[in-house]
């Protein structure tokens, strides 16, 4: 594993993003799943499977975040994937007057995750409850599917989650810098854009997982942070430390 780097974007320069904000709901662009939806792509999802073990591909939140039971974990690569942040949001990381961004997976490159396998048994409750989880509107339900994956043991099938446009994308891929903008500014009811990269980038380096764009981009909103607070770099806000 290679050595683990330092960052740019550290906890107290995270902890300066933060602020209290209201949970609004689901967006009213967007039509909520209903239990009937969510049991009937449940079953769906587990007629597509190959009813072997039950694999996860996490890229980002579920890596630090997974909400579920595992009983194996191991590094695993998606090719013809790539991370990207192209999913605007205004509710949980970001609100209707600082919308936010976070990730999906978008055509082209690879990215190297990690997989979970969840204990065997309860398939469906299993997969509808991860469906519960990561997708709250109809419009999201395109975005999840079964991924090839390569592993240290050979190919395998995983469920994926946010896997490709959806009406929730942005139109446009903003440059690096403008995603910076975007996720030193953006809070919601969950939680600061600039943490769900932190969190992201720092456990991706303890699994030795190494992401070009998002290391750079953790150092562009380190200093776009930086920006906004006037602060010199290395400096920090006295008593600053705790961020959610």
């Amino acid at each position: 594993m290679p050595e683990k780097r330092t960052m740019s974007l550290t906890s107290d320069l995270v902890a300066l993003c933060y602020r209290e904000e209201p949970n609004m709901g689901l967006d009213s662009r967007f039509t909520p799943l209903t239990d009937d939806d969510y049991r009937v792509l449940a079953e769906k999802l587990e007629a597509e499977s190959d009813h072997g073990p039950l694999w996860v591909f996490a890229y980002g939140s579920l890596i630090w975040k997974p909400e579920f039971d595992s009983v194996e974990m191991k590094p695993a690569t998606a090719f013809g994937w790539h991370r990207a942040f192209t999913l605007e949001i205004n509710s949980w990381r970001g609100s209707r007057e600082q919308p936010g961004l976070m990730m999906a997976l978008a055509r082209g490159g690879r990215c190297d995750g990690v997989i979970y396998r969840l204990p065997d048994g309860n398939r469906l409750e299993q997969i509808e409850r991860m469906l519960r989880r990561e997708v709250s509107e109809t419009e999201g339900v395109q975005a999840v599917r079964w991924l090839p994956v390569r592993t240290v043991d050979g190919p395998q099938m995983a469920l994926g989650f946010w896997v490709g446009e959806t009406p929730r994308s942005i139109s446009h891929r903003h440059p690096p810098s403008e995603v910076a903008h975007i996720l030193a500014r953006a809070c919601g009811h969950i939680g600061s854009g600039a943490e769900y990269l932190y969190n992201t980038v720092s456990h991706l380096e303890e699994f030795g997982i190494r992401d070009r764009n998002l290391w750079r981009l953790q150092a562009l909103v380190a200093d776009e942070i930086r920006r906004l607070h006037r602060l010199e770099e290395g400096a920090k806000r006295p008593g600053a430390g705790h961020h959610r």
